[in-house]
């Protein structure tokens, strides 16, 4: 027997780890995925600001899954009445492979609205390419600031803009203030030089899918370092030269980080199957309507919220996790080994790191902040993270008592990491 996950995300990596525990020597377990490792996503924003190096959040798939054969590869159609799954290898070269039983598990991908220049000008936030970039073109616009003459120039190069007060764009704009102030700290020529970071989103305040008291925490941290929080603001378009905001404001500017949220991995509607809101509609025990064999589970599938009856459970980390275990276990249930269950999951609270010594953080729905919220943010993703937790914990330590590591490598350019991506794991290469 063999079963085939497509994605090694949180729902994929944990469905193939159940599995792991639960059948025997005569399944096979095949996770197909576009890179080699899970990747850690909480913790991007600490790689792109130069606090965490790449490989810490990035856990070898094949190092920790011993027994789970790693395919390479991006899954491009799904032959359902022939169970077999088609996809292109790294080196373009196109394969099949059968299967008993398929878990989707494919996740997502940026978010696209329909502004003028975004898909030009913007850059996402859902892999670790984008997050290197990120890092380099900071660093590399505080450098050309410093050597520029004209002032206008210097003040566009200086300014940056984040869209999305959610999860990632919070994070993200808490942690750009101290990391261009390291990098200024470097170049005389920028003494007294403003840099100036923006938080924008449509809602009218800052992490609007949690709760009131996370979001207000937050908005403050932001506010004492600087950050301008704008509020039921958005971009109307953007340009080469910057961004013209929803409020009529024109902001010169060369940077746009785009971290209005995510949608299903474009696999999704490819596949001709039933769908809600862009996600597989599945049962409760996470099947695919029709397809015994087949299951879906994190942000490709439209889970009915038990808790929430008429609801689907939002697309998050949390979720994800669970429902990739409960796949596992309901793959190994049809393969007769134990008992199937059905989805039915409260958020256990949710944790945002600020940067420094802040957090925002409701374990059990405990309202947390400063220091004790740093303890417990930093403790919830060390147990949370399936390897690499002493490197994780080391590059804490050494960011502490250290000064920050700011140069640039130049490995990935803009135009390896376009917003309109179906694969934001990987730099987008022209062979």
């Amino acid at each position: 027997m063999r079963v085939v996950i497509i994605g090694g995300g949180f729902a994929g990596y944990n469905a193939a780890k159940t599995l792991l525990k639960s059948v025997g020597e005569d399944t096979e377990i095949v996770v197909l995925n576009p890179t080699d490792y899970f990747l850690y996503l909480p913790l991007l924003p600490e790689v792109a600001a130069g606090i965490l190096e790449p490989r810490r959040i990035s856990v070898s798939i094949p190092g920790t899954l011993r027994g789970v054969r790693l395919v390479l590869g991006t899954a491009t159609s799904v032959d359902f009445d022939g169970r077999a799954v088609s996809y292109t290898d790294p080196e373009d070269r196109e394969h099949s492979i059968g299967y008993d039983r398929l878990v989707l598990a494919a996740g997502s991908v940026n978010k696209l609205l329909p502004i003028p220049g975004v898909p030009e000008y913007a850059h996402g936030f859902r892999g670790l390419p984008e997050a290197l970039y990120l890092r380099d073109h900071v660093t590399r616009q505080i450098e050309l600031a410093a050597s520029a003459k004209d002032p206008a120039e210097r003040d566009a190069r200086c300014t940056f803009v984040v869209v999305g007060a959610g999860y990632t764009g919070t994070e993200v704009a808490a942690q750009g203030p101290a990391f261009t102030a390291a990098l200024a700290a470097r170049h005389p020529e920028l003494n007294g030089q403003k840099i100036r970071w923006l938080l924008l989103d449509v809602a009218d305040r800052v992490l609007p899918e949690l709760d009131k008291r996370l979001g207000t925490t937050a908005d403050e941290v932001l506010r004492a370092r600087g950050v301008e929080v704008l509020m039921k603001t958005s971009i109307d378009n953007a340009g080469e030269k910057g961004v013209t905001l929803t409020s009529g404001e024109s902001v010169p500017t060369h940077t746009l980080v785009w971290c209005v949220g995510v949608r299903p991995d474009p696999l999704v509607e490819a596949l001709g199957m039933k769908t809600a809101k862009g996600r597989l509609v599945v049962t409760a025990q996470l099947n695919v309507s029709g397809r015994r064999d087949v299951y879906a589970c994190g942000d490709a599938a439209a889970v009915p919220d038990l808790t929430r009856p008429g609801e689907y459970t939002p697309m998050t980390a949390q979720h994800a996790e669970r429902q990739g275990k409960l796949a596992g276990r309901n793959v190994a249930a049809s393969l007769g080994h134990g008992a199937p269950g059905v989805y039915r999951h409260h958020d256990l609270g949710f944790v945002v790191d600020l940067g420094a010594h802040q957090a925002a953080a409701n374990p059990l729905h405990i309202p947390l902040s400063g220091l004790a919220a740093k303890a417990v943010t930093r403790g919830y993703h060390l147990l949370a993270m399936p390897g690499n937790r002493l490197r994780t914990a080391t590059d804490w330590a050494l960011e502490a008592v250290t000064k920050r590591q700011t140069v640039q490598l130049g490995l990935v350019r803009s135009a390896a990491v376009p917003l309109d991506t179906d694969s934001p794991e990987l730099p987008r290469t022209n062979r």
